[in-house]
């Protein structure tokens, strides 16, 4: 019997992988070529060849020169960083920010692992990480699927640490690597220096996922709002023209922080809004992202 991240595998293939399958690699290749060199054999030297090349021991045993030959390493590692803290519970059911997270990874790590890269993620909530090594596999990608599962349930009571997380992603990935981190990025903590020590050593790629709830309030009189990180609660008017003035400027100041924050950091952030089309979604990041390439 299939599982619940199997059928949803299945209908992303379907609906998602088909239509992106190539592009996305390509985004990608150049930025890391050249991150490792391989020895794949021996051949005789021909004129023109690089004489830096040529294995003196061999040619002295065979009296003839022969070249080392290499290959450039093409693959990449990716490391998913997946946010699973209280707010990521946003959004009306069966398309909250976590269901479009699970779905994202999932697409990721079937694209990439379809290339031949090796994809592992680090799924994170306060207080709690969980690691899924690299591989490649489609039943790989169902394994990161299934323990985004486990931690479906998501708990209240402190407010992310954006810093410990990005920090986790620095010790994780020790080889260079292209880290995508997935998360609303509500939180605490100074993650600028985090991110700006972790885009240093690694390729990084930042998808904000944004549901309504987060932008909007609705003007529905007395509503209760809930703090989805802390769980705390307050009542208000939202029809109170002030109050609906302040909640823009800090809706206008928080996304102002994060696009500064990212572009000191050298990082490209992507919206992905939940109720866009997944795969226009990630059209538009790999377009973006061969339009910074050089």
């Amino acid at each position: 019997m299939a599982t619940a991240p199997d059928r949803l595998l299945l209908r992303l293939e379907w609906k998602v992988v088909r239509r992106l399958d190539g592009r996305l690699q390509g985004a990608h290749r150049t930025a890391h070529r050249g991150a490792g060199i391989d020895f794949t054999g021996l051949r005789a030297y021909s004129d023109g060849d690089d004489a830096r090349h040529i294995d003196w021991n061999v040619t002295a045993r065979l009296d003839e020169p022969h070249l080392r030959v290499f290959t450039e390493d093409r693959e990449l590692t990716v490391w998913l960083v997946l946010d699973r803290s209280a707010s990521m519970a946003a959004g009306r059911p069966g398309r909250g920010k976590h269901d479009v997270l699970a779905e994202l990874a999932l697409v990721l790590a079937r694209l990439f692992g379809r290339g031949g890269n090796r994809v592992g993620a680090l799924l994170f909530d306060t207080g709690m990480l969980r690691v899924v090594p690299p591989g490649t596999s489609r039943r790989h990608a169902l394994r990161i699927g299934a323990e985004l599962e486990r931690t479906s349930t998501v708990r209240g009571g402190t407010t992310t640490d954006l810093a410990e997380m990005l920090d986790a992603a620095g010790r994780l990935a020790r080889r260079r690597a292209l880290v995508v981190v997935l998360s609303d990025f509500i939180g605490d903590g100074d993650w600028e220096r985090s991110l700006q020590r972790l885009a240093r050593r690694h390729e990084v790629v930042a998808l904000r996922i944004v549901d309504t709830a987060d932008d909007v309030l609705p003007e529905a009189g007395l509503i209760v709002v809930e703090d989805a990180e802390t769980g705390e609660q307050l009542v208000v008017d939202s029809a109170d023209p002030l109050l609906r003035v302040h909640f823009r400027e800090a809706v206008d100041a928080r996304d102002a922080r994060l696009e500064a924050g990212m572009r000191r950091a050298g990082v490209p952030v992507h919206r992905i809004d939940t109720d866009r089309d997944l795969a226009e979604a990630l059209v538009e990041v790999v377009a973006r992202t061969r339009d910074r390439s050089p």
